[in-house]
């Protein structure tokens, strides 16, 4: 049986907002934008190419357990593409502040690109929650 990774919540203020953000300037897949009971609505979007979307929710009560994550307090998320240079002029292309890219070396965190798996930049959505994007050296179907 596999478990695989297909859908991460992103803790949001405005819904429309974020879609906005995410479709129109990251370029993400619009896959469900509904109210899926009085109060609850689902916006489901995933990044062109993946297998895993990310999920804005509105009014949905929290799992039994599970705690509730406040907007702006996701990081770390990690995001591959084959072409760093490409990726970095497409965001910024469509408006979105994205870090220098860089690499790990010698002094720590320093700005260009590194060796194989080793070249990075970062944004973030209005909210805060923080995006990382690596250069993998092929798709993913191809590792």
């Amino acid at each position: 049986m596999n478990w695989t990774l297909e859908v991460i919540p992103v803790p949001v203020t405005d819904m429309d907002r974020a879609k906005e953000f995410y479709s129109g300037k990251a370029g993400f897949t619009l896959d469900l934008d509904d109210e899926v009971a009085p109060g609850m609505r689902i916006i489901q979007m995933t990044p062109p190419g993946s297998r895993c979307s990310i999920a804005m929710l509105q009014g949905m009560p929290a799992y039994p357990g599970e705690k509730v994550m406040a907007p702006g307090s996701l990081h770390g998320l990690q995001i591959c593409v084959t072409d760093i240079e490409a990726a970095h002029e497409e965001l910024t292309g469509r408006g979105v502040d994205v870090s220098p890219i860089r690499h790990v070396g010698a002094t720590g965190w320093e700005e260009g690109k590194g060796a194989t798996w080793n070249s990075f930049m970062s944004f973030s959505d209005p909210d805060g929650n923080g995006w990382m994007v690596q250069e993998a050296p092929s798709e993913l179907s191809a590792r």
